[in-house]
C-alpha cells in the first residue's frame, strides 16, 4: 500500500524488452534506498512494482504485459521522468490516502489554468470510473494523492499547489497528455458491497437492522 505522497523524482535510465515484457532501470533520484530489499515495492508513476535488483543510486522493475496493456508505463523512454513513493509502513502518517498501485484506467489532460501562484487541471476520465470519482473526495493521478474539486461531465478539476508542481511530474502535464488513474479503494468496495444479490454468499451480514440489534443508532 501507497499514500500517493512522492517522495522523490526518478528517471528511466533503460529498458530492455525481454519476451514480450520489459525489464526498467531507473535512477532513484532523491529516493532513500537504504532499507529498500530485493522483493519490496515501490510505486513508480502510480503503479507498484517489485524491486528485483538493486544499484548504487537507481533500482531495476520488471513490467509484466498486463501492467503495459493497463497503464502508460509502456509508453516511457530512456530520460522520462518518473514519481517514486516507497510502500507504507503501519507506523507510517497517512498524508495523502491509502493507494494501491493498482492503475484503474488511462486519464487525458483537457485543460490547464493558472489559478493564483496554483494551477488547475481538468482531467477527463473513462467513462467507467466517472461514478468512483466524488467532488471532495481522493484520486490518484500518476501515483499523486489529489482532492478532487469539481465534476464537469465526463472531466473532474484538481488544484496543484506549487509545491506539488515542484515536487513531482505534474509541473510537466500538458493538454492531452495521458495520465495513470487510480480510483479510491473505498468507492470500489462499497459499489461490490451494494451490487451484490442478497441472496448470494457474498452478500455481507451488515444490514441496518443487525447493527440496530448491536446497540448502533442507524
Amino acid at each position: 500500500m501507497f499514500t500517493g505522497i512522492i517522495e522523490a523524482l526518478g528517471e528511466v535510465r533503460r529498458l530492455q524488452p525481454q519476451g514480450g515484457d520489459y525489464r526498467m532501470t531507473l535512477a532513484s533520484g532523491g529516493l532513500d534506498l537504504g532499507d529498500v530489499k530485493l522483493g519490496d515495492s515501490i510505486a513508480v508513476s502510480g503503479v507498484c512494482l517489485t524491486v528485483v535488483a538493486l544499484h548504487k543510486d537507481g533500482f531495476a522493475v520488471d513490467i509484466s504485459r498486463e501492467t503495459l496493456d493497463k497503464t502508460l508505463l509502456g509508453s516511457l523512454k530512456t530520460g522520462s521522468a518518473v514519481n517514486l513513493e516507497k510502500a507504507l509502513r503501519l507506523a507510517d502518517r497517512l498524508g495523502g490516502h491509502l493507494v494501491a498501485g493498482h492503475v484503474d484506467g488511462v486519464g487525458q489532460i483537457h485543460s490547464v489554468q493558472d489559478s493564483g501562484r496554483s494551477q488547475v487541471f481538468a482531467v477527463a476520465a473513462p467513462r467507467e470510473l466517472l461514478r468512483y470519482i466524488a467532488a471532495k473526495g481522493s484520486i490518484c493521478v500518476d501515483g499523486i494523492s489529489l482532492t478532487v474539486n469539481a465534476l464537469e461531465g465526463d472531466r473532474f478539476m484538481l488544484n496543484l499547489i506549487p509545491h506539488t508542481l515542484s515536487q513531482t511530474t505534474a509541473a510537466s502535464w500538458r493538454v492531452g497528455q495521458q495520465v495513470n488513474l487510480e480510483v479510491d479503494l473505498i468507492a470500489r468496495y462499497l459499489e461490490r458491497w451494494v451490487a451484490t444479490e442478497p441472496d448470494s454468499a457474498l452478500k455481507s451480514s451488515i444490514s441496518r437492522e443487525s447493527l440496530a440489534a448491536k446497540g448502533y443508532p442507524v
